[in-house]
């Protein structure tokens, strides 16, 4: 009983109780942004101005939290373990802020980078127009020299002589001094830190409360370079980078539309991860983006490597073999997923963008589609869900058909796969998985190698593999033709994520048609058909429009001329599902009021 409780649990997967569904309901638009009031923590500092805090005013929060636990237990409490309580947190809230005089923020700078054990950290002492005390803290290696040298430090060190002060604030040093077209004012000691370790230059100056962050991210970066994983051979030939704003260019460019919005959101409780949220105001549903930024606000991990991570982290069923976000390296298709309504993630280090919500036909799509002729794209969708069927089914079926169902092969072909199987020594069924096993490792093997290396082992391997299990009489050669088929169609799957899943089914529904012949190849296909029919991607059920069936859409399996595609996809619910308020070929209609029809 146990192992047949292990098999269910594998088999049928059941959402935690404590998880928040998310459900997208029918015309629900509402706008209903997720917004946290700003904290803005006043700049005071117990180190070095404990005779000027100001005694009145509110009482502190924590006061107030501890007085409100009195009145509802009713307990009476330590008054004096109160005020220390108040006064604990009041004091290391001081020592978060930057204090007046600049040695204690030096010695606290060093401290938090544990310099000078960790020489990375570069910190440069100076005067500020030759006359009052500062320094700048920058990670060598992330920013840019010239910046440092010409628009920082040579403008602060130059000598005024009109100007006779002996102190400066820090609205003079950004309003008159320095030349850099952005710079930030902070206090709290966290968010400093922060944008120093993003490439940021933090400087500090005698007298004041207030550090300035000044961009001067300079650090090495792989250019714009052609699609690997996404190659077309008509359309764009640009794919992202790791970069993140080199990203968000490559979109912007396409798109260049006031209402594209991007959103930055720090993940994980160290908050050392940048990702990047990008939609179209007034077209995308609010409700997906909010459900979008509540997931990742709630990821409580120390590091996120890349956005495959962050997929699993919020995706709606984690142990689903079906993925729930795409991922794309091409600008052009991730604009093309943001004009319909979807909801685009771009993390910082990954040369990837994952889209959500997505259903599982949009798999099947590649960007070529939409600059060939709609005929060409119908063809080449249907190739490709063909291709994926015969990749998951047709070891299966030949299994099935070979142990249970030989009375529905043809008397000739019987004869000659009886005659074929003669010298075999092994079951059929082992002969299948051995020879899928070798040629899973044979195309991890080249994928692990250097290009070239890996395509001629590819070619190399699988003939001579094959040849000598033929002649060696270990398989047949019927089962390598099923092999190389099965093989040569999971690599026209176009999406990698959806191909590795369908690598998978298919040795389970060998198992199926071993078991139960086509009996089990049809109950694995209920099963896991149920499965995917009641998944949802974001409250967007995952084979929409086919079920539940919605309004129709030409841009599925059959790709409809681009004249008619006048809709966004309605399972979306997008604020404007219009994507013309004409007709799209207006030159038609001028020329038959031209010619009086």
């Amino acid at each position: 009983m146990n192992l047949l409780f292990a098999v269910k649990n594998i088999i049928i997967y059941k959402e935690p109780k404590n998880n928040q569904r998310f459900e997208l309901l029918e015309d629900e638009k509402e706008d209903m942004e997720i917004s946290k009031p700003a904290e803005t923590p006043e700049a005071t500092d117990s180190n070095c101005n404990s005779d000027e805090k100001d005694s009145a005013g509110s009482p502190p929060k924590q006061f107030k939290k501890l007085i409100r636990g009195l009145i509802k237990t009713g307990e009476p409490k330590d008054r004096s373990k109160v005020t220390t309580d108040v006064k604990s947190d009041q004091n290391k809230d001081d020592v978060n802020h930057i204090c007046k005089e600049l040695k204690n923020n030096m010695q606290k700078v060093k401290q938090e980078f544990h310099v000078p054990t960790n020489q990375d950290i570069v910190i440069r002492e100076f005067k500020i127009m030759q006359k009052i005390n500062a320094f700048i803290v920058y990670v060598d290696g992330m920013v840019d020299k010239n910046t440092i040298n010409d628009y920082i430090l040579r403008q602060l060190m130059a000598e005024q002589k009109n100007n006779k002060n002996t102190k400066i604030s820090v609205d003079y040093i950004t309003d008159n001094l320095l030349a850099i077209n952005q710079v930030i004012r902070q206090t709290d000691y966290e968010e400093i830190i922060k944008q120093i370790l993003n490439g940021l230059t933090a400087l500090f100056v005698e007298g004041n409360q207030e550090c300035v962050l000044i961009e001067s991210r300079g650090y090495e970066k792989r250019s714009v370079s052609t699609p690997l994983d996404e190659s077309v051979i008509k359309g764009p030939q640009e794919a992202f980078t790791e970069n993140l704003r080199t990203n968000l260019t490559l979109v912007r460019k396409i798109i260049k539309n006031k209402d594209l919005v991007t959103e930055m959101m720090p993940i994980g409780k160290a908050e050392n991860t940048t990702c990047a949220i990008m939609h179209i105001k007034g077209i995308t549903n609010p409700k997906i983006v909010q459900e979008v930024k509540r997931r990742i606000s709630s990821i409580d991990i120390d590091f996120i490597a890349g956005d495959g991570g962050l997929d699993q982290l919020i995706e709606d069923h984690p142990f689903s073999l079906f993925p729930q976000i795409l991922s794309t390296e091409r600008p052009d298709k991730t604009a093309s997923f943001l004009i319909d309504g979807k909801v685009a993630i771009i993390c910082d280090g990954s040369p990837y963008a994952s889209i959500a919500p997505i259903t599982f036909f949009r798999f099947f799509h590649t960007s070529e589609d939409t600059t060939l002729r709609w005929q060409f794209g119908t063809f080449l969708r249907l190739i490709r869900m063909v291709a994926a069927f015969l990749a998951t089914f047709l070891p299966g079926l030949f299994i099935a058909l070979t142990l249970y169902h030989q009375e529905m092969i043809p008397t000739e072909l019987l004869f000659s796969l009886s005659k074929a199987r003669e010298n075999i020594p092994i079951p059929t069924i082992l002969e299948l998985l051995v020879m899928e096993l070798f040629f899973e490792l044979m195309r991890e093997a080249g994928v692990r190698l250097p290009g070239a290396i890996g395509q001629t082992l590819g070619i190399i391997g699988a003939i001579i593999l094959g040849s000598a299990a033929v002649a060696a009489g270990i398989v047949s050669p019927i089962l390598i033709m099923v092999v190389s088929i099965t093989g040569l169609c999971s690599f026209a799957i176009p999406n990698y994520s959806i191909a590795f899943g369908v690598r998978i089914m298919r040795f389970i529904f060998i198992f199926f048609g071993a078991i139960a012949g086509f009996y089990g190849i049809a109950a694995g296909i209920i099963i896991f058909g149920g499965l995917a029919c009641s998944m949802k991607s974001f409250g967007v059920p995952y084979f929409s429009p086919v079920a539940p069936k919605t309004k129709a859409n030409h841009d599925i399996g059959i790709m409809a001329p681009p004249w008619t595609l006048k809709e966004r996809p309605d399972f979306l619910n997008t604020n404007n599902r219009k994507r013309t308020s004409g007709t799209v070929r207006g030159w038609i209609q001028q020329a038959n009021r031209g010619n009086g029809k």
